[in-house]
């Protein structure tokens, strides 16, 4: 039995196609074989009779799997193609475990797209995950020509645009929706938040301007035509790059370092200005028991208030060399430390009684204060053959050395200009080394003991981890987009791609750099066979298999399929 096509010519003249079910039948009077048809299933054209046909050959699958369809052939296989299969075929199996093709799909339901928005967005997530690069190259390249990713085969650069803006129409329900997913499946730990934020430039000359006092700029009608504040502003970068435009970007995570919500602010924006916006939104999510554990740059009265506000929770690190007279006087209270660990110990110090009980931790790492106080020596001998190079120099050549040391962030707060002229400030020199190795802590959780505020705000290198592997691994700049939804949209892409490495190294107990390694050995070889075209998958490694298993997925079937 085989699938046969019939033409007929219309009276117009233009000729349609018909597919039959036939099989060919010896007749015994005209003494040979003549077809007979056992099922008329309709125009070649049409839909239906494709997806109708699509159900035979998967029922017909099950009962005669591709590897034996292969295996009656005659072994005459030529090898055209072949692609990494590992990576993509684990970051999909994840997507789909997570329930984020579910909450995606449910969302562009009522909505008649044209195409499949899921499998755009996926396909942006994982090429964030396995190479990193433009929308336009990951459409004209790699999806083309360096991978195999089921479903995408349709896509076009528009389609993944238009994907871009659904998500950031819908960015909300969505992010919600994953985040309470995944702590379910996962049993998170959301009792402890981690925020922080980090910001990210742009290779342009002139800041975003927009349209009234708020300066607001709105996206397109796709993404919801939303108002956004000018994102590309100049402002502290933390990455050294002051001289141009930037925006910030801040999120939660976990205390496993599972990205929980993210938000885009302007790059003129401070950190201690994001707190109340992010208290009140995770307050939305029905997060207001969790403790919120932030940086010295967010340290400010207005926040504590904020975050205190309907018995919340928070544990901050406070600015020491800010020079204030409660810090001083944290500084100067008697007490012995108490060590915690090698690298940690501890003095718990309240000020105040009553409501206006203040209660701070201040805790000393003896190597952190030795690499300090090493660091600082070094800048200090520089600094000297700095200043005797300077008097046999001409006079214009000194001042301009002159202004550029005292501007100097490394320099200039250990110089002062005195009677001799530019020299080292002892008394400035000596309160620097009062600070080697120091940090303090405080938080309004009395459930808390000392040490676990140190060691609770000692995991914020979770949420600094998570900022290293956003710009390093996921390469999060540069950002290819102007648009200010398209610059949203291109973060909230990286949180996702985020989100499914942080579920492969808490299953494998490894780097995703790794993980993708080992799981980049599987391949994906396009074989021709006397039978059509064969997509054969090479068998997992030893190590490639170990992944599979510490993620309990299965191996992809030796042959994918049949065409």
């Amino acid at each position: 039995m085989y699938l046969r096509e019939s033409k007929q010519r219309r009276a117009d003249g233009s000729t349609v196609s018909y597919l039959q079910l036939a099989e060919n039948v010896w007749s015994p009077e005209r003494r040979r074989s003549e077809t007979h048809v056992v099922y008329n299933c309709g125009r070649a054209d049409d839909a239906a009779v494709t997806e109708r046909l699509r159900k035979l050959a998967a029922s017909i699958l099950r009962r005669c799997s591709p590897e034996e369809i292969v295996g009656a052939g005659n072994g005459d296989l030529s090898l055209l193609c072949a692609w990494p299969y590992g990576e993509v075929y684990v970051l999909d199996a994840l997507w789909r475990r997570l329930g984020v093709d579910q909450v995606i799909r449910a969302q562009a339901h009522p909505r008649r797209l044209g195409f499949d928005v899921e499998r755009a967005l996926f396909a942006m997530v994982a090429n964030r995950a396995c190479a990193p690069c433009s929308k336009l190259y990951c459409w004209e390249q790699w999806l083309k020509e360096e991978v195999h990713n089921p479903g995408t085969q349709g896509l076009s650069l528009q389609h993944l645009y238009r994907a871009m803006d659904f998500l950031e129409a819908n960015k909300e329900p969505i992010e919600r929706e994953i985040f309470h997913r995944v702590a379910d499946l996962l049993n998170l730990d959301v009792e402890v938040l981690f925020y922080d934020t980090t910001s990210l430039h742009f290779e342009i000359d002139q800041d975003d301007e927009g349209s009234g006092p708020e300066d607001i700029v709105h996206g397109s009608l796709d993404a919801g035509r939303k108002p956004y504040k000018a994102p590309r502003k100049r402002g502290l970068s933390k990455n050294g790059r002051s001289d141009a435009p930037q925006i910030v970007v801040g999120m939660a995570v976990t205390r496993e370092g599972f990205p929980v919500r993210h938000w885009v602010f302007p790059g003129n924006t401070v950190d201690v200005s994001t707190v109340a916006q992010v208290k009140r939104d995770l307050r939305d999510w029905q997060l207001t028991r969790c403790l919120f554990v932030g940086d010295a740059g967010m340290v400010s009265a207005a926040n504590f208030k904020a975050l205190a506000a309907g018995g919340g929770k928070y544990l901050m690190c406070m600015p020491l060399r800010r020079g204030d007279a409660l810090t001083e006087q944290v500084l100067s209270r008697a007490g012995r430390y108490r060590t915690v660990n090698e690298r940690l110990r501890i003095k718990e110090v309240v000020i105040g009684d009553g409501e206006r009980r203040l209660r701070y931790v201040l805790c000393f790492n003896p190597e952190e204060a030795t690499r300090q106080q090493a660091h600082r020596r070094h800048l200090l001998d520089h600094l000297e053959a700095e200043l005797a190079a300077m008097g046999d120099a001409a006079q214009d050549v000194q001042s301009k050395r002159v202004a550029a040391l005292r501007s100097s962030s490394r320099y200039g707060k250990y110089l002062t200009l005195g009677d001799k002229g530019l020299q080292l400030d002892a008394k400035a020199i000596k309160a620097s080394e009062h600070y080697d190795g120091k940090f303090l802590v405080h938080g309004n959780d009395d459930t808390l003991s000392a040490e676990d505020m140190a060691l609770g705000y000692k995991q914020m290198i979770r949420v600094e981890r998570a900022w290293r592997d956003m710009k390093s691994t996921l390469d999060m700049r540069p950002v290819f987009h102007w648009a200010p939804h398209r610059i949203h949209a291109h973060v909230a892409i990286t949180v996702l791609s985020l989100l499914l490495e942080r579920t492969v190294e808490h299953a494998c107990a490894d780097t995703w750099r790794n993980v993708s390694d080992k799981l980049r050995r599987i391949q994906l070889a396009q074989l021709l066979s006397p039978h059509g075209t064969v997509w054969q998958i090479t068998d997992p490694t030893p190590e490639a298999a170990r992944c599979l298993k510490s993620l309990q997925l299965k191996p992809p079937p030796p042959v994918l399929q049949l065409a």
